[in-house]
């Protein structure tokens, strides 16, 4: 409960009769952040303003560049590629008119599928397609989190049929392979053996167990 850092800003988080509010400050200091939470306690009580101040749900396009992109800006500064990869999934998403203007909770799974088809219609690859949903699907969870919606998002499902590369070892690589798999496989036989011999086995009789097929066919 209370002012805690979340990136660069000061987000704050408390229970108003059995309602959990969670707001961000948008601020870097401190002292400011804890102003703007008591003032916020202070409307909450005085019954200037309902729970969660009962704001109008942003639209995919506001909470992207209002909320998402300076949350993943400050958490991926030192990863630029992540942050690309973040920035293009949002211009994408925010591109298409069935989500762009549409608030969050308003959403479907049909408008989903509405953009996944129409990327897959302009000859974008599946993974390209599922990546993007993957960056809505961030965007969903950090919404919640922010206390932006009030009831669940629908789930986001990536699309089938994305290819996958196989790592495919040359004659080298699969040589080591084997006599590395071989050394192992010897070594382990050579542990049983010394443990038939070992005390447990010849005094105690604690027979080992006896490994399975320890050597690569």
């Amino acid at each position: 409960m209370g002012i805690y850092k979340r990136g660069d800003v000061y987000w704050y988080r408390f229970n108003w009769y059995g309602e959990q509010i969670r707001e961000s400050t948008k601020q870097s200091n401190k002292r400011v952040a804890e102003q703007i939470e008591a003032a916020h306690r202070t409307r909450l009580a005085k019954g200037e303003v309902g729970i969660r101040d009962r704001r109008t749900t942003p639209t995919l396009t506001q909470f992207a560049q209002v909320d998402f992109l300076p949350f993943v800006r400050s958490t991926f500064e030192a990863a630029p590629k992540t942050l690309a990869y973040y920035k293009n999934g949002v211009q994408h998403l925010t591109g298409f008119d069935g989500l762009a203007t549409t608030p969050l909770d308003a959403i479907t799974t049909n408008k989903i599928a509405a953009y996944a088809a129409k990327r897959r219609e302009d000859g974008t690859q599946v993974a390209t397609v599922n990546r993007e949903l993957q960056v809505l699907r961030r965007m969903f969870a950090l919404a919640v989190d922010c206390g932006k919606v009030t009831k669940p998002l629908p789930r986001v499902r990536m699309l089938p049929g994305e290819r996958h590369r196989e790592r495919v070892l040359i004659t080298d690589e699969e040589t080591a392979y084997f006599e590395a798999s071989n050394n192992i496989g010897n070594e382990t036989i050579a542990a049983y053996e010394r443990a038939l011999k070992g005390i447990r086995a010849t005094k105690r009789g604690e027979e080992p167990i006896k490994p399975k097929d320890p050597l690569p066919t």
